[in-house]
């Protein structure tokens, strides 16, 4: 039966557009169903490049979606959560991770793809609870999976006998660098590797292409998919665009290293097809597995080389810096609880320095209105909600031992303070999107409202850092000077909000600016509630000694 043009074109586009719903729909149900904690997985369970590689397996076989992981990767490299060389083993991970995809494919249940999409709808409509919502999710996406690709190959068997498509493959066949090209731009027009594979499949399995000719059409897919990382780190830190030029390099040395020995490789796919008896499909499957786990086995050994390799080809200082947990050590606990307790206090006044920094943020971004410091902010507000966790985690785990009655005191202090310090980075967040909704729907706040905001924001970030320097030294003189000063701030605040109305009434300010201003006033006041509170508690401490 012969094609037009126009079917075939509709066809495969229209294939394609399923497939990629359906990779979506199956990725999305299996990430609900693993409790949305991917983003864990990768903080915690990257301590060193193996756990890096395995966690990067697991993450991206539950997207279904290497890039989907790499840009996550890329996110907490730039927030400080993950190292380059942790993050390369991650890269590595997803590589081997993505392959699963054209594994599902090799199967060919093409015949039972619409009854697929229809339990899948069943489920999805049927059933409330969240676990059959999920599991309707992946069955429906793995039905339309294998439609997209049914009809992707409907599509292109009409290519058997194109002339101009037999000499594109004759030439790749004779020019693998071609391959190579080929499998490169059409992955980064399709932006899913496993899509370009699933095409590549069904070409193979209907006799559209032989296999010297598809294989480096496949190691060109895996340098395509790494454009979604190098997107995601324009803009980004130093150490997030090194770890993409790391995804970058590490799939174009496997290329090359598989292309000096594509003879060798081809033979050792078809010496697997019979000794597996495995089909078509399977084979360029089978392909890619080899390929991905090869390389990571092969490079692994060179993670410190390639991380020295990319900070010479990006150079630069990163503004980035370490928000893991550094003094929480857990043996400390047993062994001496007083050095326990030192160390969460400095863990503790560190929070608060990161605090400090997301108020400094918050008022660059207000000056300069550039996106990179709303974006430092919320990788901040991230720290602290992650270091809020690990520290009361740690002071839990101190209050089950036998502490002496200071220890206690300065212990309740700590769980105070960090609860305060968490309070102040909510703050921070609702600045931030105050000036984001000041932009969207261009606010303009008169001379003296913006002489008003800049001297709340100084003495709120004066209060702030003499909050801290009281926690850390305990004493009394400067926490009497933070009380005054947060007086200070609760009459400014007044003052401004009675100034504000004297404005709107003339004329000098509209209704929008007005809603502004006074929630921005709101949130610096209470970041100077929380800094009190935190001095509070201290005061209150050391006059308890002093009455003993």
């Amino acid at each position: 039966m012969e094609y037009n043009l126009q079917e075939m074109l509709f066809m495969f586009f229209g294939g394609l557009g399923i497939f990629l719903f359906g990779i979506k729909s199956m990725g999305d149900g299996l990430q609900k169903s693993a409790g949305n904690r991917l983003r864990d997985i990768l903080d915690k369970y990257t301590t060193n490049p193996f756990l890096g590689v395995l966690a990067g397996i697991i993450v991206t076989v539950l997207i279904q979606s290497s890039s989907g992981t790499t840009v996550i990767t890329v996110g907490l490299v730039s927030a400080g959560f993950m190292t380059l060389r942790q993050a390369i083993g991650v890269i590595m991970g997803a590589n081997i991770g993505t392959t699963v995809t054209a594994f599902i494919i090799g199967f060919d249940v093409g015949a039972y793809a619409l009854p697929m999409i229809a339990v899948g709808a069943v489920f999805l409509f049927f059933f409330k609870k969240e676990k059959f919502q999920h599991l309707g999710q992946v069955v429906f996406g793995l039905g339309a999976l294998f439609y997209g690709l049914e009809l992707m190959g409907d599509g292109m068997r009409p290519l058997r006998s194109s002339e101009y498509f037999i000499d594109l493959t004759q030439s790749m066949s004779e020019n693998p660098f071609l391959g190579v090209i080929v499998g490169t731009v059409f992955t980064v027009l399709v932006q899913s590797s496993s899509a370009t594979i699933g095409i590549l499949q069904e070409l193979y399995a209907g006799g559209s292409i032989e296999l010297d000719a598809a294989l480096p059409v496949l190691f060109g897919d895996n340098i395509g998919t790494t454009i979604t990382a190098i997107l995601a780190s324009i803009g980004a830190s130093v150490a997030a665009r090194r770890t993409a030029a790391a995804h970058v390099i590490f799939n174009l040395i496997g290329t090359v290293i598989f292309l000096v020995i594509l003879p060798l490789f081809t033979q050792y796919i078809f010496w697997i097809t019979d000794l597996l008896a495995i089909e078509s499909k399977m084979q360029i499957a089978f392909a890619h597995g080899t390929f991905n786990v090869a390389n990571t086995f092969i490079q692994f050994w060179f993670i410190g080389a390639i991380a020295w390799m990319v900070t010479k080809l990006v150079p630069g200082e990163d503004s980035i810096v370490d928000t893991k947990a550094q003094h929480l050590d857990p043996i400390f606990i047993q062994q001496s609880p007083s050095i326990a307790v030192e160390q969460a206090k400095y863990e503790v006044i560190r929070m608060g320095d990161f605090a400090k920094l997301g108020l400094d943020e918050a008022r660059n971004y207000m000056a300069t209105g550039d996106k990179k410091h709303s974006e430092k902010s919320a990788h901040i507000e991230e720290a602290l909600n992650s270091l809020n966790a690990k520290i009361t985690d740690y002071l839990v785990k101190l209050a089950a031992v036998d502490l002496t009655e200071q220890e206690s005191k300065e212990h309740k202090t700590l769980m105070h303070a960090i609860n305060d310090i968490e309070r102040i980075g909510d703050h921070v967040e609702n600045i931030i999107e105050l000036i984001d909704y000041k932009t969207a729907t261009r606010v303009t706040l008169s001379e003296d409202a913006q002489k008003e905001l800049t001297e709340m924001y100084d003495l709120t970030r004066a209060t702030l850092e003499k909050s801290l320097q009281t926690l850390a030294s305990g004493d009394m003189n400067e926490a009497r000077q933070v009380i005054e000063m947060e007086a200070k701030l609760d009459m400014l605040e007044r003052q401004f909000r009675k100034n504000h109305v004297v404005r709107l009434n003339t004329g000098e300010c509209d209704g929008q600016a007005g809603m502004f201003f006074v929630d921005m006033l709101s949130n610096l006041e209470r970041i100077g509630d929380h800094a009190m509170n935190i001095t509070e508690i201290t005061l209150e401490d050391a006059n308890n000694e002093m009455t003993v």
